[in-house]
């Protein structure tokens, strides 16, 4: 593994009950991340090939841990996201080559195909800073059931020279969804819109 991890992090946030009333089955949510040292910290370059690299290794590391964690088969799998925290010593594009040029591939093998995009978000900071991870249905962008975010935050990282890399998988939208738009069982799965 290209990766220099220093920890994994795994968490499932389960909702119950959402607005007093029971949600059966719950809905859940699992993130998993990686906290990783950042090759380039300290230093420009132009090329972040090291970076692109790693992505690739994390999405489907992390996509799986994700998967694992909520005892579901990755068909089963319904949103997911992806994010990263860089470290003071880094760049927010360092962020960016970690999390689009190969992240995605091994992030939809790893949930049983994804059609969509994979939503997003990146920014610097220090230790304990949150970000939300975007959520968007692995198949169909249009799904307004599934529109959501988790929080992710490692209380002693991104240190200066490190990047908190984030991936979110859920098994379901949100809880008590009921705003319209296009629903699951609508889902045709080919362009990653509808």
């Amino acid at each position: 593994m290209k990766a220099q991890i220093r920890k994994i992090i795994v968490q499932v946030d389960e909702v119950l009950q959402e607005g007093g009333q029971p949600v059966n089955p719950p809905t859940r949510r699992a993130l998993a991340m990686a906290v990783i040292a950042n090759p380039y910290a300290g230093a420009y370059s132009d090329p972040l090939d090291q970076l692109i690299d790693i992505g690739e290794e994390l999405g489907g590391l992390l996509g799986e841990r994700c998967v694992q964690a909520l005892g579901i088969t990755p068909e089963q799998a319904h949103s997911y996201g992806k994010a990263a925290i860089v470290g003071e010593g880094g760049e927010l594009e360092h962020a960016a080559a970690i999390l689009h040029p190969k992240l995605g591939a091994p992030l939809r093998k790893a949930v049983g195909k994804g059609a969509a995009l994979v939503p997003s978000a990146k920014k610097q900071g220090g230790l304990g800073t949150a970000i939300d991870v975007p959520l968007g249905h692995k198949d169909a962008a249009f799904v307004r059931s599934h529109f959501d975010a988790m929080e992710a935050r490692v209380s002693d990282a991104p240190r200066a020279n490190e990047i908190v890399v984030a991936v979110v998988v859920t098994d379901s939208g949100r809880p008590h969804p009921r705003i319209g738009g296009l629903q699951v069982h609508e889902i045709v799965g080919t362009d990653g819109l509808r």
